[in-house]
């Protein structure tokens, strides 16, 4: 399996600890989406299961684990992600009943008499009572077990858990490197570049943004944001806002805002008008802003006030 070059160091570790059995009963990989941490989940599972590991520590692909994991039947491996409701409708979160299934699982032998791997994936979705019911199993661990914790968002889950995982942290690479992997990718260098910029060095997200021509999204944004300033209909903007890929324009919004700053630090005018560098502290709470509002999408408050909150700080900047 092919990792992104930016993941080498992290796997070399994980490929080290395993070939001298010294794995931790808990593993935190966090990191923003698009930085390719699944990936590296994935490679992680099927080289703990692999019954003939190559000599860099991956999996062979050829034996019976290996079979059976990509037919996804291996009985060793439990993976615990979102479910259906009862309705039919797909959780929002990861429950105590599902926890608490893979802990008994785990429990038991090891059906092929090796690692139990298990991995809960968003680990940052489960509520707090499947989160209870975890802290419960990391406390009295079984032995001949791995739980793969997968977040993209690590401080959403308790202290108590985060403290009793190994983090492996997935952080954006070099531009560099982020730059040739996305032509190796078939991106044209100049779209590559820019693309970076928008999502702020996260090349899987900027491979995203290359594939769905979100230059225009952005610059859309960038229109709505310098209109707002000059006293545009705030209401009818937040509303299109709402209405397509709020979210995707709340992060535009913020790189966009967080760029005005650099701008305006290095002394000179940003695309917005903003000239004095004492704008700067109210453009980083609007950013911040931004970003909390983000998360604000996820949860029962209604996302059109959200926009429009945000928006309006945003038209007159001294109430941020």
């Amino acid at each position: 399996m092919k990792l992104a070059p930016w993941l080498d160091g992290a796997w070399r570790a994980l490929a080290a600890r395993m070939a001298d059995g010294r794995l931790p009963h808990a593993l935190l990989f966090a990191g923003a989406p698009g930085l390719g941490k699944r990936d590296l989940v994935d490679a992680f599972v099927r080289a703990a299961l692999c019954e003939a590991r190559a000599l860099d520590g991956h999996a062979c692909g050829h034996c019976r684990a290996c079979l059976l994991l990509a037919a996804g039947s291996h009985p060793d491996r439990v993976h615990v992600t979102f479910e259906s409701r009862d309705d039919g409708k797909p959780r929002s979160e990861i429950i105590v009943e599902q926890v608490r299934q893979m802990s008994q699982r785990l429990s038991l032998a090891s059906q092929f008499g090796g690692l139990q791997v298990a991995v809960i994936d968003p680990g940052d979705a489960m509520n707090a009572s499947a989160a209870n019911a975890l802290l419960k199993t990391l406390e009295e661990p079984s032995s001949a077990t791995v739980i793969l914790l997968v977040a993209d968002r690590p401080a959403r889950l308790p202290a108590t858990i985060r403290s009793r995982c190994q983090r492996i942290e997935v952080k954006p690479p070099a531009v560099d490197v982020a730059r040739d992997w996305l032509v190796g990718q078939g991106v044209a260098a100049k779209a590559a570049e820019a693309a970076l910029s928008a999502m702020l060095g996260n090349p899987g997200q900027a491979k995203a943004a290359v594939e769905s021509d979100v230059q225009a999204l952005r610059e859309g944004c960038a229109r709505d944001l310098a209109a707002l300033r000059r006293g545009g209909n705030v209401l009818a903007t937040a509303e299109a806002w709402n209405a397509d890929r709020p979210g995707e324009r709340l992060w535009h919004a913020a790189v966009l805002v967080r760029s005005e700053a650099i701008e305006l630090a290095r002394g000179s005018a940003g695309r917005f008008g903003l000239t004095g560098a004492d704008e700067i502290p109210k453009l980083a709470a609007w950013f911040a802003a931004a970003t909390r509002a983000r998360e604000w999408l996820d949860t029962p408050l209604r996302s059109e006030l959200v926009v429009l909150d945000l928006l309006q700080a945003w038209q007159a900047p001294r109430r941020t």
